[in-house]
């Protein structure tokens, strides 16, 4: 068999309230800096604290998320505010149960509320409401897994080739 890389790029949606909540952290942060400045010292510290937050929360709130798929290995890698890099797992396809979408049968016994089956949740997929996502249940470290992924078609159908018994597609 050959060795084939693909890769795919899956930026997550961001939620309703990040951006009215960032303008209020620096609205807050300049109005205590400038109360530092005019009226007391005391307040130049929480105009600080403030500033500090908004860049934690800047990088925090921004996820994006890149599937590498190498012969039979996935990986699995979260990007934070587009500069910090970690890898979230290294999966070995022959340890994978079945790949589906959401809502096909084979997965039903890990839905959340109708399934028997509870296990860890992944969800590493964009909450774009037109993309479909695929839940993957595999073993990783001798721990089975559910993760929620945008696979995108390229990478279904090598999924598909190398087990075909184990991946369902849409």
């Amino acid at each position: 068999m050959y060795r084939s890389r693909i890769v795919e790029q899956v930026i997550r949606k961001p939620k309703a309230m990040t951006g009215a909540l960032r303008r209020t952290m620096i609205v807050f942060a300049v109005i205590f800096v400038a109360m530092g400045i005019m009226i007391s010292q005391g307040f130049m510290l929480p105009g600080f604290l403030l500033v500090l937050l908004y860049f934690g929360y800047d990088i925090l709130s921004q996820r994006e998320y890149e599937y590498v798929l190498e012969g039979t290995r996935l990986e699995i890698y979260v990007i934070l505010g587009k500069r910090y890099r970690r890898t979230a797992h290294i999966l070995e396809l022959k340890d994978l149960e079945v790949v589906a979408p959401n809502r096909h049968e084979k997965v039903a016994v890990y839905r959340k509320g109708e399934g028997s089956v509870r296990l860890p949740k992944y969800d590493y997929t964009s909450y774009e409401e037109n993309t479909p996502y695929y839940t993957m249940i595999i073993t990783e470290d001798r721990e089975k897994l559910k993760l929620l992924l945008d696979l995108n078609e390229e990478m279904l159908q090598a999924m598909k080739k190398m087990y075909p018994q184990k991946v369902f597609l849409a």
